[in-house]
């Protein structure tokens, strides 16, 4: 004969646990410090020596470019 203190107790867990779980984090949030614009992260490098997003695009298609050449070229050889 089973207790019926088992089948009772984890249903009684499982709602601890669904209430619990998002109360930990929200805690946690709102314990850590966020991050403000303000604060440099680590070594920044000016903007000026950055190569600006379209810079990086161009060099990504041109290598994009270069590889399906080359792959052509050796389909093209089989």
């Amino acid at each position: 004969r089973e207790a019926p203190i088992p089948k009772m107790l984890a249903p009684c867990l499982l709602r601890r646990v669904v209430f619990t779980v998002p109360l930990v984090f929200v805690v946690a949030l709102l314990l850590t410090e966020p991050v403000r614009s303000d604060q440099e992260a680590g070594t920044a490098i000016p903007a000026e020596s950055r190569p600006c997003v379209d810079c990086h695009a161009f060099e990504f298609m041109q290598r994009a470019l270069q590889d399906l050449k080359k792959t052509a070229y050796n389909l093209d050889t089989r």
